[in-house]
Formats: structure tokens, sequence, C-alpha cells
């Protein structure tokens, strides 16, 4: 007998689900709604979403943009966006994580500490990504971001330094970079290091390897753009050799289930509950006598 699991914790975190319950909210009673980037890094659920009427625009999108609505995802905005959007009229739905709110705020305020003109703030995470820009935005571009270790040449170890975290980033790493700092730092030269991780995610890496340890086959459900979903993916590989990472139902192969007696659903922060569903189904269409744990 083959009992299919899908793990309770995967699936949106609550930043996410408040973004998406802000945008169907908005969409029951508009036709249009653009929303400033893609709602999330799951095509699946975007394309869901446009199908009702959420339009995603760039930031160069917006600039031409006027009296129109836009919804700020959980990943939060620089303050250049909103200057934009009182600049063109338009109404800002704000749909930033308060986890990621609160860290901006902090950020803003070390940034405008008059007695740390000379501290380095430095933010730990992804170059690029929507949320580090946000903080950066912060700091009027004058933060540094360290993605890794090899990043910390950048630094300059005789001046103050101010740490913080991308919220979606791993404990282990920031521990790292905090402990490759602290031995660089020259002496008497003041260390700050905020730990700004969100636990709802990290503490996700640890239940999944337990998930994971647990099944003879793992299928990972995770959108192509999904950093959160790399990094989670690669936890259930490391115990699980017999994990897959799929976008959707479609990519399920029968080859990899013909020895199975257990099989594990899960994946990441942005991953909608009804995909993981969607696998599900896949594979009893594949195994048609298969039990479901949990219902």
């Amino acid at each position: 007998m083959v009992e299919i699991e899908i793990d309770k914790q995967s699936g949106f975190c609550f930043g996410v689900v408040t973004a998406i319950a802000k945008a169907e909210e908005e969409l029951a009673s508009s036709e249009r709604l653009y929303c400033l980037g893609d709602i999330v890094h799951n095509s699946a659920e975007v394309e869901r979403l446009q199908s009702k009427g959420l339009q995603t625009i760039t930031h160069q999108d917006m600039a031409v943009l006027s009296n129109s609505k836009v919804l700020l995802r959980a990943h939060g905005e620089p303050p250049e966006t909103y200057i934009t959007a009182a600049a063109n009229n338009i109404e800002i739905i704000d749909a930033t994580c308060p986890v990621v709110l609160k860290l901006q705020q902090r950020i803003k305020a070390k940034a405008a500490d008059t007695h740390s003109g000379n501290t380095q703030i430095v933010i730990y995470g992804k170059a690029g990504h929507a949320e580090v820009n946000g903080l950066v935005g912060q700091t009027a571009g004058r933060a540094i971001v360290i993605e890794n270790q090899e990043g910390l040449g950048k630094l300059d170890y005789s001046r103050p330094i101010a740490l913080y975290s991308q919220t979606t980033k791993s404990l282990e790493g920031f521990q790292a970079i905090i402990n490759e700092i602290t031995s660089r730092m020259q002496p008497g030269v003041k260390f700050e290091y905020f730990d700004t991780i969100c636990r709802q995610v990290a503490n996700r890496s640890g239940h999944l390897r337990e998930f994971a340890a647990r099944k003879d086959v793992v299928l990972f459900v995770a959108g192509a753009k999904s950093s959160n979903g790399k990094v989670l993916f690669h936890h259930c590989l490391e115990v699980n050799p017999d994990t897959h990472l799929i976008a959707d139902a479609s990519q399920v192969e029968p080859s990899w289930l013909a020895q199975a007696h257990t099989i594990g659903i899960c994946g990441a922060t942005s991953t909608p509950r009804w995909l993981m569903e969607q696998v599900r189904d896949k594979i009893i269409s594949i195994i048609p006598d298969a039990t479901v744990a949990n219902g």
C-alpha cells in the first residue's frame, strides 16, 4: 500500500496569505488591479490571479501610470515607490509583510541616526531581490549587500558595522557571517548585528528535513523564481536523495514512484496549497489504490 502525505506546514507564509487576500478582496469589486512585480514567486498562482484581473507591472510601468490602484506585495518597496505613487495619483494597497515592514523601519532609523554616519549598514541577502531592494532603499542606497562570505571583502573593518539580514535567509548562514565579521573586526571597533530572520520561514528547514527523511520519495513543489524554494528543496535533497523539484503536477514522472511506499509532497513559502493538492491527485491517477494521510 502506498501512502501520500502533503506536509501541513508547507505553503504560503502569512505575509503572502495576506497579500493574496488583499488582492482578491480588491478584485471582487474592481475589474483591474495592478501589482508591482509578481505577487508571489509562483507562476501558477500569478496566472490564477491574472485571470481574475490582477495585472503585473514593473517600476518602469508604474512611472507612467496614473489614477490607478497598485498593490505592493509582501516583499516591500523602497521609499521612491511611494513618492512615485503620490506624484501620479496612484492609490497604494500596501501588503508589505509586517516582519519586513518592521525591518525596514529599523534600518531606516539606523541610517538616520546622526551617530551612525560612519557606520556601515550591511544586509545579508540576495542582491537584486525585491525585499533587499526595499531595505537598501531605506538607507538612500548606502547599505552594502552581502550574499555570502566571499562578499565580505567589501567591508572596512576599521569602521563600525551594523549587520541585518533579509527575513528569509537561513539562521546558519547568518551566524556564519556574524562569526566571520567578528574575526575580522579591528580591536575596539563596534560591531552590531540584529537577527531579523522570520522564524516562520527559518523553522521550516528543520521541519522539512524531518518530513523528507521519513518518506521514500519527496516531490517538492516550487516556482522557478522562488529563492526560498531552492533553499528548502536542497534541505530535503540532503536527507533524501529521492527528492524531486517540480513546478506542477504535469512534471510528475511515474518512474519516480514505482518502488515507493511513502510519498511526501511539500513546497516553498510561495507554493499554494491547491498546487500541492493537484500533485497529490496526479499521483492518485498513477497509483489508484494509494491512500492519503491526514485526509
